[in-house]
């Protein structure tokens, strides 16, 4: 292990122990099927994968939101619960190495979704102005239900709604998915005979066809997405080559996408165009003006967070709020998190448990630190 101990932590466990978050420590070995499954195709590519002496996929934990949730499961903790965490983490970068330090808080069981998001980025921004004091920090979020609504609104099929979802957090697959939705292909380069399993929607017999051509190459089937996914994916880009949107529909997406306004302008920006575009977004426009409620009562600074209708994070497991902070000068963010109420039930919990969380690049503030 060779990155540097932040020589921040120990103001930033006393944090954490002042806003009631109880440190936990998972093991930096971890199950690699719940990371494969459900952590992100960008984060998919560059974990370090292992194997158990039995032949089960192991990895170096690449992230601490999935660890502690399993953890929470095991342990059968009462909720609501709060916990943090500050340790390395493993993964390939794009700017570099492979091996860095992540502090953050799990924030699991809290029922007053509103007042538990708001808490995580009143947090996650408290943390970052401890670390940073006097820096400009300025707050994106976004929020994946706003966006399914709008989908669903418009009329989309399903398909295509979990298409477009899938791609949210990431602009060049969103706006390759847009490009397909408004002009889509109708013709295939797949060879038989997937083609015509492809075309039946036999979606066991092409899974069936996919693994034993995997079983061939010498493919693992835990390296990547399953036979059974694979062919999913396929069927499911076949369905969708037969929807195209109507012009006003998709005019009304490209409107929604490019809102950008100040959080405390957001609910009304959200309201006036679902009226223009005769939508309604019913729930989650009502959840989503609560949480900026919330946020406003944590006194950040008035243009200190925005509200950006295209901004997601590329996790498969979010399923309300994303956020980011950065500062102004800054080409990366400094803290990342969101909500992620599935991801328990997924990871084998018996009943459902409300989650949200955030997560701090510490390598990252402490170059800022030193430059300053």
């Amino acid at each position: 292990m060779n990155a540097r101990f932040p020589a921040i932590a120990p103001d930033i466990l006393k944090l954490f122990a002042a806003r009631g978050a109880d440190a936990v420590d998972v093991p930096v070995l971890q199950p690699a099927d719940p990371f494969l499954d459900m952590a992100g195709e960008d984060l998919r590519r560059r974990i370090f994968l292992t194997e158990s002496e039995t032949g089960a996929a192991l990895c170096l934990r690449p992230e601490f939101t999935i660890p502690v949730c399993l953890d929470h499961i095991r342990t059968r903790s009462g909720t609501p619960r709060r916990y943090s965490y500050l340790g390395e983490v493993f993964r390939q970068r794009r700017e570099g190495g492979n091996e860095f330090f992540q502090a953050g808080v799990e924030d699991l069981g809290d029922k007053d979704i509103a007042a538990a998001d708001a808490r995580s980025v009143a947090d996650a921004h408290a943390l970052l102005s401890l670390c940073l004091p006097g820096r400009d920090l300025i707050v994106t979020l976004g929020d994946q239900a706003i966006f399914e609504a709008v989908l669903a609104a418009l009329g989309l099929p399903r398909g295509w709604r979990m298409r477009l979802a899938r791609a949210f957090g990431s602009a060049e697959q969103l706006a390759a998915a847009l490009d397909d939705l408004a002009a889509p292909t109708r013709s295939s380069a797949l060879a038989e005979p997937v083609a015509s399993l492809v075309a039946d929607g036999d979606l066991d017999a092409l899974a069936v066809h996919i693994s034993e051509g995997m079983e061939k190459a010498g493919l693992s089937p835990s390296a990547g997405r399953t036979p059974n996914d694979i062919a999913r994916r396929l069927i499911e880009k076949a369905e969708l080559r037969s929807v195209r949107l109507s012009s006003d529909a998709f005019e009304a997406l490209k409107r929604f996408l490019a809102i950008q306004v100040a959080l405390d302008e957001a609910p009304a920006a959200l309201k006036e165009f679902a009226a223009a575009a005769g939508l309604s977004l019913g729930t989650a426009l009502d959840n989503f003006t609560a949480r900026a409620t919330a946020v406003a009562g944590h006194g950040l600074a008035a243009g200190t967070v925005r509200y950006d209708a295209a901004f997601g994070r590329p996790l498969d497991y979010y399923t309300g709020l994303v956020f980011e902070i950065s500062g102004p000068e800054a080409d990366r963010p400094l803290a990342g998190g969101g909500r992620y109420d599935r991801l328990l039930t997924l990871l084998g919990a018996g009943k459902p448990i409300p989650g949200v969380g955030f997560s701090v690049w510490l390598d990252r503030i402490e170059a800022l630190r030193e430059a300053a």
